[in-house]
């Protein structure tokens, strides 16, 4: 008996955990895809929702139940690198539509991707923020 009930809170906690995700997704955002790279060809992308904030780009996975965003993105770090569509593999999660963009934070680098409306928000997001001269000063 002691053993059904610790299941029983178990699987409670488990379905807790995924409404509350859900909740947390359901809230808006933009479908991305990301992957942390390096990564080896078409592998490590994960499906998600981006959110903006005035100081940080936040990415949900789709396939987590961990109750905060999976990565975080300094706004004033974020430097744009190359973009490029899909390639080999990749076809199989992506279509023509997609732009892939390199994208780092410090040590930290990704590759994003984006279909062309999603790609335009993110980049005006990117090059409207203020400058860090302007930025000194204030709380963080």
């Amino acid at each position: 008996m002691v053993v059904l009930i610790i299941l029983v809170v178990l699987l409670a906690a488990f379905v807790a955990a995924f409404v509350y995700r859900l909740t947390v997704l359901r809230r808006g955002g933009t479908a991305a895809i990301l992957r942390v790279t390096p990564a080896p060809g078409g592998s490590g992308w994960r499906h998600g929702v981006v959110r903006y904030g005035e100081s940080s780009l936040v990415f949900f996975k789709l396939s987590s139940l961990r109750p905060g965003p999976d990565s975080r993105l300094s706004r004033q770090g974020i430097e744009v690198g190359s973009r490029r569509g899909p390639v080999g593999n990749e076809y199989d999660i992506m279509t023509d539509e997609i732009v892939i963009l390199e994208i780092s934070d410090g040590d930290d680098t990704y590759e994003i991707a984006l279909d062309r409306g999603a790609l335009t928000a993110f980049l005006s997001w990117v090059e409207s923020r203020p400058s860090g001269r302007s930025m000194r000063g204030r709380p963080a």
